[in-house]
């Protein structure tokens, strides 16, 4: 069964808790009160008998029904259809878990449609039944007790992406390989929540300035008022979790670039460092290679060889073999080689 609660109320006073809807139906002509019925995640043929009932619009209904709808105000006819977003914080996991809910209200009846667990609409209906003079006021109370409690919830969810934002600027400077990775699913969170709080100002403005045959109750209007401006300081917050995911994001992309500057700059320093070992170790083989040179043509015992029998050819070989040294030893010296 998905009616989660559902009653008859006369001059704010809950009369009796109908078996079904159609006891509902019934009790509501017969006692000219207001009906509050709450459904979670109905059937098609249980919400088309509320649409019957209530004359409510189709288009509605199959929002109802389809749910993944935006936060929006609209007015068909006699009824009124709100759709807000719901959102918890999960501790466990670090995210927002988003909800929705489905209202429709006209002059003698609300309906509520939930997707999720959030709001508590349970904890809505203890305070409004502990308020008969409020909730004599109608439909319209409800209302106002339902976005109130919705906004409610959102200061968790704020308070927990405050968290996860500072514990990112605590992670900037750490060199954490996720950082950029938390970074981007705390904003798309971020993102979603703003989608979910920002359409609430233009809603609650609307129901405070009513329509030309529905004007609100100066009471209510101060109600609503107290809720707008707390969704105003909410949307506030929210745009400046947003405007500072931004900049982390902006500051972790310039330190992720200024470590591999500094791992280049140690690479290119390193390779550097072996240009000048290979530098070193060539020029001291070269001086060797050249007296090895010499001695290795000399030293092959061929009979005619030029200046083999010279008497001179020993000393002449030796200075030789220095003079190829020194001029080599001078030359990469010169060229800071050595």
């Amino acid at each position: 069964m998905t009616i989660i609660d559902n009653a008859v109320y006369v001059n704010g006073l809950r009369t009796e808790d109908p078996a079904d809807l159609d006891e509902t139906y019934f009790l509501l002509r017969q006692r000219e009160g207001m009906a509050w019925i709450g459904l979670y995640r109905p059937d098609a043929e249980e919400l088309q008998s509320v649409g019957e009932e209530f004359d409510l619009n189709g288009l509605a209904i199959e929002d109802a029904l389809a749910g993944h709808q935006r936060a929006k105000l609209e007015h068909y006819d006699e009824c009124l259809f709100l759709v807000l977003r719901p959102a918890r914080y999960r501790d466990d996991v670090e995210k927002v878990d988003f909800g929705e809910i489905h209202v429709f209200a006209g002059d003698d009846y609300v309906v509520t449609v939930r997707h999720a667990e959030s709001p508590d609409l349970a904890k809505v209906r203890r305070r409004m039944e502990s308020m008969p003079e409020f909730l004599a006021l109608g439909p319209d109370a409800v209302l106002y007790g339902i976005l109130d409690q919705v906004v409610d919830e959102y200061e968790p969810v704020v308070a927990g992406l405050e968290n996860d934002i500072d514990e990112i600027e605590d992670d900037l400077f750490g060199a954490d390989p996720d950082v950029s990775r938390r970074i981007y699913e705390l904003s798309r969170q971020v993102i979603t929540f703003q989608r979910a709080t920002s359409p609430l100002a233009g809603i609650l403005q609307a129901l405070i300035a009513g329509t030309p045959d529905h004007e609100q109750a100066t009471e209510l209007r101060d109600h609503y008022r107290d809720v707008l401006d707390h969704v105003i300081r909410l949307n506030e917050r929210v745009a400046s979790f947003r405007a500072l995911l931004q900049n982390a994001l902006a500051v972790n992309a310039a330190l992720v670039a200024q470590r591999q500057n500094d791992e280049m700059q140690r690479m290119t320093e390193s390779s550097f460092e072996q240009n000048e070992q290979v530098k070193r170790i060539s020029s001291w083989a070269a001086i060797l290679f050249a007296p090895t040179l010499v001695a290795s043509i000399y030293g092959m015992n061929f009979t005619n060889m030029p200046e083999l029998a010279w008497t001179y050819g020993y000393p002449y070989a030796l200075g030789l073999m220095v003079a190829m040294g020194l001029v080599l030893y001078l030359a990469f010296k010169h060229n800071k080689w050595i």
